[in-house]
């Protein structure tokens, strides 16, 4: 695949939320995360925090997924 940081950029009302918890704040436990436009399984995933804002890592469907399944089992987490 391409250099995913040579994509064009998802715009701000294509990325979605993934919330849990919430504890301390409206969207306090947020990722956002898009799909890159023109490229299959390219994705953008930021923080919403204000202090994080403009701040985005690029991802592959499979390092996504790859991520996802070693963080739920370090977790302990069931998928």
């Amino acid at each position: 695949m391409k250099d995913l940081y040579s994509l064009p950029a998802a715009q701000n009302n294509e990325f979605k939320s993934l919330c849990g918890g919430n504890l301390n704040g409206e969207h306090e436990s947020c990722v956002d995360v898009a799909a890159l436009p023109g490229v299959e399984g390219a994705f953008a995933v930021r923080d919403n925090k204000p202090e994080g804002a403009g701040i985005e890592l690029r991802f592959t469907a499979g390092e996504l997924d790859d991520f996802a399944r070693g963080w739920a089992q370090k977790r302990g987490l069931a998928l």
